[in-house]
């Protein structure tokens, strides 16, 4: 593929004005047919197709069959995600229309986007590009994906820019007013919900592995690893087990027609008793004996979060216009494991504020004692509760709850924006159970928005019964923060 046919191609990526104002019927006017946003994709789009691009070094005469398949590989690489980004919002986008509404004014543009052509050319695009890079060396394989990468950036920035001229609903830390006192107090969970794993298990594995690190007399006194690993995996066993029962038994009682709050807290008090019980066991065990709190810390900072968890909190306490507070309400058994595992991401522990049960110790080794604080789902309503009867009752106050699991639910509820992390098959049967409704975010930010079109405002309410669901921290990031990019 010559230089000349990449800037051909490119140049059909560019804005489709006479099509626009021939077959959509929009007239544009001169001043809103080019962004900053737009000039910035487009002068990128040009660059790669003639070779220009950062950090590559390319000769300044494209002869070889090899340079001109390369940098015909690198603008496909560039027009990929536009074309691909372009159909994936126009799709939600038509999902959410009335099929039978013919007049809608951007109808045309939708179906071009969402049309069997358009995906056939998308789909063309991404054969051609993965054909070209099969010859492709690994350092060239990098440099497609960061052109693929910083394409999708402009695309996102693009979209970002366009003007707003209806009140939004997001970003949420927009529609408050920090000036007047607005303020957003974000709760959320931590097991599976910031982690990608359980946190008792990371105690329990501590305790294995740094066990042949005691002194012989210490050792003499606690059990072996074997022994460990062995109680540990029945402990789990029996916690599986009784959980499964609990649930089951729950799910036995008729399922409710309407929201029932009442309903569901008493349905909750059976998990009260069976996690006090389960911890119970643990202490009686001693699996938790003996632990360095140096070792606690260490895990903790090397915890691996998901994805976007870390940058999401960095920018909510680094973030100058928004008044926010953020609190961590977790059963985890140790404060310090939570506070290590956040340390690296904010910097600043003071704006972290950790709710959890922590580990007695004595001179920095655990005694295997657990200090309760947060054992069941009404222990968490009322930790949650007490915060928010701390704070300021003559501002502007939004709550935010993230959590994914059943011990979560009432706090869910409880908050003005309940968000389930994940997709917990419990939590959600449970839930319905006791009418609660299930709704993916974006989905429910369509609902307020048309809400603030047709009644010119929204409101968040608490115990409405209903949860939005997400499936990562960049949809929680967006929606609090706005664009990730």
């Amino acid at each position: 593929m010559s230089l000349k046919a990449n800037l051909k191609l490119a140049s059909r990526l560019l804005p489709y004005t006479s099509m626009v104002k021939q077959e959509w019927g929009f007239e544009l006017s001169e001043e809103s047919r080019v962004t900053n946003a737009t000039v910035k994709y487009t002068d990128f789009l040009l660059a790669t197709a003639s070779g220009r691009i950062e950090g590559e070094k390319v000769p300044g005469k494209i002869a070889t069959p090899f340079e001109k398949t390369k940098i015909a590989a690198y603008t496909l690489g560039a027009i990929a995600p536009c074309m691909r980004l372009f159909a994936f919002i126009n799709k939600e986008i038509q999902a959410l229309l009335d099929p039978n509404d013919s007049c809608h004014i951007y109808k045309k543009w939708i179906d071009h986007y969402c049309s069997q052509n358009f995906e056939a050319y998308a789909f063309r695009i991404e054969e051609l590009l993965d054909t070209l890079s099969i010859s492709m060396t690994g350092e060239e394989l990098d440099v497609i994906e960061k052109v693929y990468h910083q394409s999708m950036r402009l695309e996102v920035d693009f979209f970002s820019s366009q003007p707003i001229i209806q009140e939004a609903v997001v970003p949420l830390s927009q529609t408050l007013d920090s000036a007047s006192g607005g303020q957003v107090t974000i709760f959320c969970d931590f097991d599976l919900t910031c982690t990608t794993f359980d946190s008792s298990a990371i105690l329990a594995e501590i305790a294995i592995i740094t066990m042949q690190k005691d002194g012989s007399e210490i050792q003499l006194a606690r059990m072996s690893s074997a022994d460990l690993r062995s109680t540990w995996d029945a402990l789990s066993t029996q916690y599986t087990e009784e959980f499964e029962l609990c649930v089951e038994s729950i799910a036995l009682t008729e399922m409710v027609n309407s929201f029932s709050y009442g309903g569901l807290c008493k349905a909750l008090e059976q998990f009260a008793d069976f996690e006090k019980k389960a911890n119970s066991r643990v202490v009686q065990s001693g699996v938790l004996k003996g632990l360095n709190q140096e070792d606690i810390k260490r895990a903790g900072q090397g915890l691996i979060l998901q994805d976007g968890c870390k940058g999401f909190f960095q920018k909510i306490m680094k973030n100058e216009n928004l008044t926010a507070a953020v609190h961590i309400l977790s059963y985890c058994w140790c404060g310090d494991l939570i506070r290590s595992a956040f340390s690296s991401a904010t910097g600043d522990l003071k704006a972290l504020n950790v709710h959890s049960n922590e580990l007695a110790c004595d001179e920095s080794i655990t005694t295997g004692e657990i200090i309760k604080k947060l054992e069941s789902p009404m222990e968490k309503l009322q930790a949650f509760n007490n915060i928010l009867n701390e704070r300021d009752k003559d501002c502007q106050q939004l709550t935010v709850y993230v959590g994914g699991s059943v011990g979560d639910l009432l706090c869910l509820l409880e908050a003005d924006i309940g968000i389930v992390m994940g997709s917990s098959p419990t939590l959600r049967r449970l839930g319905e159970q006791f009418g609660v409704s299930f709704v993916p975010l974006f989905s429910g930010l369509v609902a307020k928005q048309r809400e603030v079109a047709e009644v010119g405002s929204c409101n968040w309410k608490k115990l409405s019964g209903t949860l939005y669901t997400v499936s990562s921290w960049d949809e929680i990031h967006a929606f609090i923060l706005g664009s990730c990019s």
